[in-house]
């Protein structure tokens, strides 16, 4: 057993907290922007549009995570492409959350009710107009909560990059647990940082579902 003290674990374990925080960050983000611009496509009434949007959902989300990081990080060198265990972790997430959060700013969307857009296309709006001025405004109240509880499952979903090979928090904990033979010590540490990270996040979600509803009322 190597010599570490709960100090030195507790703090390799903040190190590797980093990349776990960045990975869900840059995952959020660039889902997020993916996610809107399908949201965009699955709602602008086009036949084709729709089922493809609805397609590419129904694959990340009736796969698992571990999958997709798998197809992506050991795929793609197949057909030529070398990706880094970072790279394969941020694209694997991306597409991940990306299908979620179109399924939820949908449900968003067309909560609205039709007669607002009815009322904005009286007005000559187009599409774009209609969503940018009208629909997306309303929507975002109700997208908020929801929004920000699906980032906790965007954290929690980092732990299987640690498969591939990127050493975030669970990926830490179990180089540490080999190096020192301490599984409970080492795992509760990364168990208290995980709910550091994610319970704030499902506190607020929770307030601004109660602020929203209490401002419908």
């Amino acid at each position: 057993m190597s010599e570490f003290t709960l100090w030195d674990i507790v703090y390799n374990l903040l190190l590797a907290a980093r990349w776990t925080v960045l990975l869900s960050l840059t995952a959020f983000v660039l889902g997020g922007l993916v996610g809107l611009l399908l949201l965009m496509v699955r709602t602008a009434g086009n036949p084709w549009g729709i089922r493809l949007v609805r397609g590419y959902v129904e694959l990340f989300q009736g796969t698992p995570l571990l999958m997709q990081l798998f197809i992506v990080f050991f795929g793609l060198p197949l057909i030529g492409i070398d990706v880094s265990p970072w790279i394969a972790a941020t694209l694997g997430l991306t597409l991940f959350t990306s299908a979620f959060l179109t399924e939820i700013w949908r449900g968003c969307v067309e909560s609205v009710g039709k007669g607002q857009w009815e009322a904005s296309a009286s007005l000559g709006m187009n599409f774009t107009q209609q969503m940018r001025y009208i629909v997306l405004p309303q929507a975002l109240r109700i997208a908020v909560p929801p929004t920000v509880g699906f980032s906790v499952q965007v954290v929690k979903g980092t732990a299987v990059a640690s498969i591939i090979g990127f050493v975030e928090l669970t990926k830490a904990g179990t180089m540490i647990t080999n190096a020192t033979y301490a599984p409970f010590t080492v795992y509760g540490c990364v168990a208290v940082m995980y709910f550091l990270i994610c319970y704030p996040l499902s506190l607020f979600a929770r307030h601004l579902e109660g602020k929203f509803r209490h401002v419908a009322r």
